[in-house]
């Protein structure tokens, strides 16, 4: 067994009290966490270390959980750049529905490179598009996430109702209903981990009301529960989607979802953006989580999701990036901020703090996600993913509070990924893949995605 010490850092545990230590240790012993105190590490603990970290002018954090993301849109940035959701999607399913495995395995590395490099430890992956011959897409995501070092949620997604029968994607886009769900009990078996110390964890995730059958809706929930893994979607996203629900079963996108067994404690939506306050009672009640996407839902101009209220209800609420071809950024640390900065422009000043924001990104993910007893936190028996920001550089020094730099600031340079124990990111750099290969690996099949077309 092997112990490395984090040794006078700025410690926000982000546990049920909220604890901050000024000055605090922080020990890792294996793939846990051991120990977390006030001062300096005790000489003892020091003396058996493998490594001791010193921790001046450190930020420690939980490492970042993102909850909602699509890996493979890495290879599609920059398209339909002025284009609300609808129109954005008709423009891109023509690409998507070409890649394969080896284009998805390239997109997910280059994109869960630049989520661990700010900060991010948990990445939840909603993938949907499975072209006839595509090959094993969930197995390259899974291999991208292995090859890097972090904890990946990945999905197996599905979209089975095509233009002719009045959805959004093509028909060339879709799968049949039966197909879609044989795939997912496959993945399933294959690369679902239950453990408490799980690197790969799978859900069962069909698009979007848009996008899928009322039958697919069904049976994936029934499936999922008899398979004892959760349940992801799109939900409330649009004003388009709140139209189509209505013209098309007439009701509410989250009424609809209720209707086909979509609300519960082991279902996540993305956006949730136009919810009522009967619709946030509903999730409250029912322990729904939201993944939150603030930069997302800027871009494609779909709203402000209503944050602020859902946290008051009680509503779990994580922090997502979306895909990255709405979001091109696809970094998580800078998300803390723009949750904060949205929420005010919504609901005032004293709509999200700092660390609320905080909790958003870290424990508010776990809970979205189911495991809010094994990540989300800094503390003794939980998995060993920290993030450590240095806020004593040029962008920061001087600043009156640590956590105010990751939530109000520029994204604090990371000085360190810790996952399940080990480094992963160091000085801002990957420890396990190089970044100019991984960048020469994108364009590549980036290029090659654009020639299909």
């Amino acid at each position: 067994m092997t112990r490395t010490v984090i040794d006078g850092a700025y410690v926000a545990t982000v546990d049920g009290e909220g604890t901050e230590l000024a000055s605090g240790y922080v020990v890792i012993r294996d793939a846990r966490i051991e120990a977390v105190g006030a001062g300096r590490a005790p000489s003892e603990v020091i003396d058996g270390a493998r490594e001791v970290i010193p921790g001046e002018g450190l930020l420690v954090t939980p490492g970042l959980v993102n909850t909602h993301h699509h890996l493979y849109q890495w290879l599609t940035r920059g398209y339909a750049q002025d284009s609300i959701l609808f129109d954005w999607l008709v423009s891109l399913y023509p690409a998507w529905s070409r890649i394969d495995a080896d284009l998805v395995g390239d997109g997910a590395l280059g994109a869960m490179a630049v989520l661990a490099r700010s900060g991010c430890s948990t990445v939840g992956d909603h993938h949907y598009v499975f072209p006839q011959g595509g090959g094993d897409i969930v197995g390259s995501i899974v291999d991208a996430a292995q090859t890097l070092g972090v904890r990946l949620h990945a999905t197996r997604g599905s979209m089975d109702l095509g233009a002719s029968d009045g959805g959004l994607p093509p028909d060339f886009a879709v799968e049949t209903t039966a197909a879609a769900l044989e795939a997912s009990a496959a993945a399933v078996h294959r690369y679902d981990d239950p453990s408490f110390d799980s690197m790969v964890r799978v859900a069962i995730a069909p698009c979007s009301p848009f996008s899928v059958t009322a039958d697919l809706l069904r049976e994936s929930a029934a499936l999922a529960r008899d398979l004892g893994v959760r349940l992801h979607t799109h939900g409330a996203e649009t004003v388009e989607e709140e139209a189509f629900c209505r013209e098309r079963f007439g009701m509410s996108p989250t009424d609809y979802l209720e209707s086909v067994g979509w609300i519960g404690d082991d279902v996540w939506m993305a956006h949730c953006v136009h919810l009522s306050a009967g619709d946030i009672a509903r999730f409250a009640a029912s322990g729904t989580g939201v993944a939150h996407c603030p930069s997302s839902n800027a871009r494609l101009a779909a709203g402000i999701a209503p944050v602020r209220d859902m946290l008051r209800a009680g509503v779990p609420v994580g922090l997502g990036v979306d895909g990255a071809a709405s979001n091109e950024s696809g970094q998580l640390g800078t998300e803390v901020r723009a949750a904060v900065l949205a929420a005010r422009l919504r609901d005032g000043a004293d709509a999200l703090s700092g660390r609320d924001a905080l909790r958003v990104a870290t424990m508010g993910g776990a809970r979205v996600l189911g495991r809010q007893d094994e990540i989300g936190s800094v503390e003794p028996g939980k998995l060993a993913d920290l993030a450590l920001w240095r806020v004593d550089g040029v962008e920061h020094a001087g600043i009156a509070d640590p956590v105010a730099a990751l939530a109000l600031g520029a994204m604090p340079p990371l000085a360190r990924l810790i996952v399940q124990g080990e480094t992963v990111v160091d000085d801002g750099e990957l420890t396990r893949a190089d970044s100019g290969d991984v960048a020469r690996r994108v364009a590549r099949a980036s290029a090659a995605l654009a020639e299909r077309l």
